[in-house]
């Protein structure tokens, strides 16, 4: 492993992907959101294992899963980030209800969605297209532990977003998502 290479390219890569969920959350209007979005990266729990766990071709948190069986980085991350329907995961109103997903503020939905275009846009910077996100939702979405209202408007503004592009996707979120506060 070269930890100085890692560094740097682990570095370029959350600073990438950083700036692109701080374009779109800009785009609309969630100002302090895109400021602050992933800002536990930099924390050394989650920046020191995503160095040890680069290799340039996907997320770290997925290669420590595969070689250690779990990703404490991702454990860390996800319970302290908002725009993870993971951080909305709690008992269920019932007594003895098991685990399941809460509804998410629409905002953090929003964020979401910029999250995973991001994501994909710095994954796959030389081959992605506004269907990327998308095919990845669909592809995983059965093993998801997501609320089904959070999970119909994440998987309707992925799918705007692979029929009508980024600008009009963005749009539709800032005026119409957006606009109505929580009701979705």
């Amino acid at each position: 492993m070269d930890i100085q290479k890692n560094f740097l390219g682990h570095l370029r890569t959350i600073n990438a992907h950083k700036a692109e969920v701080m374009r779109l959350c800009f785009k609309l209007g969630l100002y302090r959101q895109g400021i602050m979005h992933d800002m536990s990266k930099y924390s050394p729990r989650e920046f020191l294992s995503g160095v040890r766990y680069f290799d340039g071709s996907k997320s770290p948190n997925t290669v420590e899963r595969q070689l250690t069986g779990l990703s404490t980085a991702w454990l860390h991350h996800k319970g302290r980030n908002r725009h993870h329907f993971e951080y909305w995961v709690d008992y269920g109103q019932k007594s003895g209800a098991p685990m399941e997903g809460m509804k998410m503020p629409v905002r953090y939905v929003a964020e979401m969605f910029c999250d995973r275009v991001a994501a994909c846009k710095t994954y796959y910077p030389d081959t992605y297209d506004q269907s990327y996100p998308f095919k990845y939702f669909m592809k995983n979405r059965k093993h998801y532990m997501i609320h089904p209202d959070t999970e119909r408007l994440l998987g309707k503004l992925l799918l705007m977003l692979k029929l009508y592009g980024e600008e009009d996707t963005l749009r539709y979120i800032r005026e119409r998502i957006l606009k109505n506060g929580n009701k979705y």
